[in-house]
């Protein structure tokens, strides 16, 4: 699916602005809300979460549908065009409706979706009504818990029924960053004339100082298609007819961190036009070593979200240009889109900017209860749509240089039932390897577990973990962390496989301060990360640190949050606190490439 465009041959109109919205009150749908104006209505941004927009708990805490409503005009000067109506996210659930007719509906709440309107448009105005439903239950990914499921195990019904309270519904996420629903990406009118470019799929390669630059295109029509391939400066190096072929580029400039050089394809289909900017680089794990344009490289980052205040999860690039700028600034060179595919947007910044990326889809999660009492569970829970998930992000993201290794999960339970979890994931990392034109490595990343038991791990192409030696286990006790890291890492040499930490980190408030460093003060984070980082410097195999987080972040209510998750090397609104500059200065003294040769 390709990202709108304005040039000569397609417009746009961008629908971002006020919309029209009221929460379900449970005869939304019964009353027809969708085929008429909303009774009660309130204005909206989009994009952007609906939940902290308003002051009313029944924002922040709704359970259940929503509806969004907005009226529009179609320029005469599209209508002689095919037109297209498109959302780069709506979460979680999505159905559509123009001017009363379902048009279209959309599970999963990260990636876009679309419908052709050309047959549909009225004259004068037309009504758009969104239905969005934000329930998290064990059909969704990411994955709530059922019926009321507690995190301690036991139901909400049960317990309440010794005080005869009556349940109420709610979302109960087994995943700790907030629930934030509504349309989160822009909503674009798109035109195509009728013979149009579907979609470009771009491989490159690197032979000696060359660069080989295969294309694909998927039209429909029966239109001639040529392409153009211009350099870094815009200047045109080759040309091609045809609806695939290969080009070879000599000297070429490379995509890496330092150096983002982005050539494009700009691809003429009859009277269909489009501009595909692409990277040359090439991606490889050989033994221990993750090798960019075949040289190891080392990440060096975080794991983030897309979360901020008043927009919550909603697209705000404003703050995307900020945080590529701080990760600069750190000296950092990547991250990892956890714990859901990022916006369009921050993929195509990330481009620019020469920012290293592992993309991720929204399976996180999946370690409960029910994978631990059913061993069948793994192959039956959720399955088809974790499939469609991973087939669409690599779909969508193909193109992207930044994007160098996909995860396919975030913290599954792969030790309880080690042979039901390998059985369900191998198949995915199958079909990853399979989706990808560009073959990139896949992996999942798993949680503090008995790792001699996990089978899943040792089959990705690299090794993801999240470890927190120092804070869920042995907190306050950096000595002995220390020691457990170590040898834990013993047994991960022994494997043979590129090893990466993609989570570790301290909670801390900032502003807390201890002479003796403790829990949640500044400086515990920065003893923290002395010591858990000494052991991955001693540890060849390891190609890389991505802390856990970049920045505080919004969660559920309970008693582990104090207004949120502080795990953050940044405030919520993006204030270094102390590890910040820890980290400054160590990333500054580890080079992108070559670290551990």
């Amino acid at each position: 699916m390709l990202y709108p465009i304005l040039n000569d041959a397609r417009a746009f109109v961008d629908l971002s602005g006020l919309w029209k919205f009221q929460l379900d009150d449970g005869k939304g749908f019964q009353e027809e809300w969708t085929a008429k104006p909303l009774p009660n209505p309130e204005w909206i941004a989009v994009p952007a979460s609906y939940n902290d927009q308003k002051e009313k708990m029944e924002y922040r805490d709704h359970y259940g549908w929503a509806f969004y409503q907005k009226e529009v005009e179609i320029p005469c000067i599209m209508l002689s065009q095919r037109i297209v109506l498109r959302f780069g996210a709506v979460t979680q659930e999505a159905k559509v409706y123009w001017n009363g007719e379902l048009v279209c509906r959309h599970k999963g709440g990260f990636l876009p979706f679309e419908v052709e309107i050309t047959d549909k448009i009225a004259g004068g105005k037309n009504r758009i009504c969104v239905a969005v439903d934000n329930k998290v239950n064990h059909s969704t990914l990411p994955v709530g818990n059922e019926a009321g499921a507690a995190f301690f195990g036991s139901s909400l019904p049960d317990i309440e029924s010794v005080r005869n309270m009556e349940y109420k519904p709610s979302n109960l996420p087994n995943f700790d960053f907030f629930n934030y629903a509504g349309i989160h990406h822009p909503v674009k009118i798109y035109t195509t004339p009728k013979s149009y470019i579907q979609d470009i799929t771009i491989v490159t390669d690197v032979e000696g100082t060359d660069g080989v630059v295969k294309y694909e295109l998927e039209c429909v029509g029966e239109e001639t298609a040529r392409v153009m391939i211009l350099n870094p400066q815009g200047d045109k190096i080759g040309e091609l007819n045809g609806l695939c072929g290969e080009l070879r580029i000599p000297q070429a400039q490379l995509w890496e961190p330092g150096s983002p050089f982005l050539y494009t394809a700009d691809i003429q289909y009859g009277q269909d036009h489009y501009a595909q900017k692409f990277g040359i680089r090439t991606v490889k794990v050989e033994g221990t070593k993750f090798l960019l344009n075949g040289k190891p490289f080392y990440f060096k980052g975080f794991g983030k979200h897309e979360d901020s205040a008043f927009h919550g999860r909603g697209l705000d690039e404003v703050l995307n240009v900020k945080d590529t700028s701080i990760i600069h600034w750190l000296h950092a060179n990547s991250f990892r889109t956890s714990h859901y595919p990022y916006s369009e947007e921050m993929m195509n910044l990330c481009d620019e900017e020469g920012i290293v990326v592992i993309d991720e889809v929204p399976a996180v999660g999946l370690s409960v209860d029910t994978y631990e009492k059913d061993p069948e569970g793994y192959r039956k829970y959720n399955a088809e749509h974790h499939r469609e998930v991973i087939r669409d992000l690599i779909k969508r993201d193909k193109n992207h240089p930044c994007v160098v290794m996909w995860s396919i999960a975030n913290e599954p339970n792969t030790e309880a039932q080690p042979q039901a979890a390998y059985d369900y994931f191998k198949p995915l990392y199958d079909l990853a390897h399979r989706c990808d034109p560009q073959n990139r490595p896949v992996t999942l990343v798993v949680c503090q577990n008995d790792y001699v038991k996990d089978k899943t791990a040792p089959a990705m192409d690299v090794i993801c973990m999240n470890r927190y030696y120092g804070w869920y286990l042995y907190g306050g006790n950096l000595e002995l962390a220390k020691k457990a890291f170590a040898y834990e890492m013993k047994y991960w040499k022994t494997v043979g496989k590129p090893v990466m930490l993609t989570e570790y980190g301290a909670d801390t408030v900032a502003g807390l301060h201890s002479a003796v460093p403790g829990m949640f003060s500044e400086e515990y984070q920065i003893e923290y990360y002395q010591a858990m980082n000494a052991v991955l410097d001693d540890s060849p195999f390891v190609v890389g640190e991505q802390l856990w987080n970049f920045a505080d972040f919004a969660t559920i209510q309970g008693l582990m949050r104090v207004d949120g998750n502080k795990k953050g090397i940044l405030t919520r609104d993006r204030k270094p606190k102390m590890a910040a500059h820890y980290c400054r200065n160590r990333w500054k003294s580890i080079p992108d490439f070559g670290y551990k040769n």
